[in-house]
């Protein structure tokens, strides 16, 4: 792997064969490595894992968030053994390499994870050749020339092609995943990189829920009449996917229906309403983010996949700040002061991570039990 910088790793290759160039981050979570690989809101990036154990638990056809792996590449710090879990069906280098996705181990990722965060995410290409032949240069030059995630809409990209319809709920025992037997509230998700977990947490907490493409206008979303709009994760610059999103936000909002965002939907919420967006140093990527509720006080460890984040600065009157990263202090949740219309920086769907955030699920369908929409 070549940095932009011109800084080199050597490690043992696996997955699939060939170059990618993307920016690197680093994600501290313990489990969900084939969530996280699956994560649409990666497109653009090669993740290095942080926990050394990545690959022990094997895949399988459940954990997926979308039908292949979006993210560009991984990194580990030891090449994953055979697994050994009652869950696996494949081994994961078998899994990247049926998907065309190149990884590395054997690299010290605390070193590299100390360099992410002390000079920012960096531009890397990643290369695995079987005969341990490079060109250095040519390697370095594409991490240099690459354009970088500023101003990319890379939404458009994982969104779906055309609308359909979503039932399946959360996975129990014993059962695993079922689907809604009973009529539910009429939600429309605006698809900028949906992870299936997000769409069956809206399921389980009693929605009917109907996903348009990321590219969906304030009309084609009305024209459902919604009790609700849901603006998902996603990957890319949000300023860039504003362009078409914020126009739909703002047509969605003259309605007084009740809309909750996710992640990039957040970003997307915050823009409609006159805020801005930034890129962070390095981002956060993790299962362990401890986020407090101004509001009640409650700190929630949360899920986190981020490299832009909402400037709390520029909020305008009527926007409430109501979470904040207790890392830095960072923006993690706005709300409107009057209208039931709120969205959350961290992902409370918990795939992977943990589940303290589900509850504003449910706070999104009581907004609509209490509009009373018909």
């Amino acid at each position: 792997m070549a940095l932009a910088d011109g800084t080199l790793f050597y490690g043992t290759g696996f997955g699939a064969t060939g170059e990618t160039v993307a920016e690197l981050c680093f994600n501290t979570a313990m489990t969900g490595y084939q969530e996280i690989m699956t994560d649409p809101s990666y497109a653009g990036q090669i993740v290095t894992f942080t926990f050394p154990h990545i690959g022990n638990v094997g895949t399988n056809d459940d954990d997926d968030e979308t039908a292949d792996p979006v993210a560009a590449g991984m990194v580990v710090r030891w090449a994953p053994t055979d697994p050994s879990n009652w869950r696996a069906a494949g081994h994961l280098s078998e899994w990247l390499a049926r998907r065309g996705r190149i990884a590395m181990g054997g690299v010290d990722t605390r070193r590299l994870t100390r360099a992410i965060r002390r000079q920012g995410a960096p531009h890397a290409a990643l290369a695995h050749s079987p005969d341990g032949r490079f060109d250095i240069e040519a390697l370095v030059a594409r991490a240099r020339g690459w354009a970088g995630l500023v101003g990319r809409d890379l939404a458009r990209d994982v969104s779906c092609a055309q609308s359909y319809r979503w039932d399946e709920m959360r996975w129990a025992w014993p059962e695993g995943y079922t689907r809604r037997a009973t009529p539910g509230r009429r939600v429309v998700a605006i698809d900028y990189g949906a992870k299936r977990n997000i769409l069956r947490c809206l399921a389980s907490a009693g929605c009917d829920v109907t996903v348009l493409p990321a590219t969906a206008t304030a009309e084609e979303v009305l024209a459902h009449n919604p009790e609700g709009v849901f603006l998902s994760n996603g990957p890319g610059d949000p300023a860039a996917t504003g362009a078409y999103a914020v126009p739909m936000i703002r047509g969605v909002l003259e309605r007084d229906i009740p809309v909750f965002g996710i992640c990039l939907g957040h970003q997307m919420l915050a823009l409609a309403l006159g805020a801005r967006t930034i890129k962070m140093n390095h981002g956060h990527h993790g299962a362990n983010h401890p986020v407090k509720d101004l509001e009640t006080g409650k700190v929630e460890i949360t899920s986190m996949n981020h490299g832009f984040t909402v400037d709390s600065q520029s909020l305008p009157a009527g926007v409430v700040e109501t979470h904040v990263s207790l890392f830095d202090g960072s923006n993690c949740g706005i709300r409107m002061a009057d209208r039931p219309v709120f969205s959350v920086q961290y992902h409370p769907e918990a795939s992977p991570g943990p589940q303290d955030s589900y509850y504003l699920f449910e706070r999104f369908v009581a907004a609509m039990a209490r509009r009373g929409v018909a």
